[in-house]
């Protein structure tokens, strides 16, 4: 789906530098204050409104943090020291702050990571951390993991189906042998792709490095942008600032 917004037109070196600057902000911020965070969802609402991001596409990505989730509703029973009634169930003082603040937390980074998925190709991410001095090798490494993915998943899909029509169909714990011998015959497929893929590179006149991809951005305009982690980190100097006093 073609989306133009002001956020998919900027540089995406401006886009990862703004988002990391945030999420920083965000993680230094002293979980007790609550309004520090209220103020932060109000910058990413922002956010998501200028990348035109729509709620449900925003919920459905974002569904990917219910396992933390799920882990930080137990810290309040689970957890030491003072405690206190909350609907007549005893729960731990530094438990719920616990869990408020992986929540919180963790919340608002996902949403920045996906209003940056949403509004920046692979492509031009991998170009961007490049062009931030991100090391080669760890932008090759993506580039193929991210190129691979697909097909990967359709050899993993094909070695299910012979299995299934050969009668197997594991339902239950004791019946993954099958499984497990799936998961190793993929891994050894996969790695010998690799080992097919590194040979015909080779053959190519690969060096051990990838070409020079990261574009002369000098015009690019990093102010507009850097004005949404500024204002993120004024919000938690202000939180940092009212717990030492």
């Amino acid at each position: 789906m073609n989306v133009d917004s002001p956020v998919h037109r900027m540089a995406a070196e401006v886009k990862v530098a703004a988002a990391l600057g945030f999420v920083v902000a965000v993680v230094a911020t002293p979980r007790e204050a609550v309004w520090a965070f209220v103020a932060f969802a109000a910058l990413v609402a922002i956010a998501v409104r200028c990348s035109a991001l729509p709620a449900a596409v925003l919920a459905r990505r974002l569904s990917v943090e219910v396992p933390f989730v799920l882990f930080a509703l137990l810290l309040p029973f689970v957890g030491t020291g003072p405690r206190t009634e909350v609907a007549g169930v005893s729960v731990s003082v530094a438990g719920c702050w616990a869990a408020w603040a992986i929540v919180a937390k963790a919340t608002l980074g996902a949403a920045v990571g996906v209003v940056l998925s949403w509004s920046t190709a692979v492509p031009d991410l991998l170009g961007g951390l490049e062009r931030l001095r991100v090391p080669r090798a760890l932008t090759a490494i993506a580039g193929f993991m991210v190129r691979y993915l697909d097909l990967v998943a359709d050899e993993l899909r094909r070695l299910q189906v012979a299995r299934v029509s050969r009668g197997d169909d594991p339902r239950w714990f004791w019946q993954g042998r099958a499984v497990a011998t799936t998961a190793g015959t993929m891994f050894v497929r996969t790695f010998e792709r690799g080992e097919r893929v590194q040979q015909a590179m080779l053959a190519r006149g690969f060096t051990g490095s990838m070409p020079d991809t990261a574009l002369d951005t000098s015009t690019a305009r990093w102010w507009p942008a850097m004005l949404w982690p500024a204002a993120a980190w004024v919000v938690a100097a202000a939180a940092l600032g009212g717990v030492g006093r």
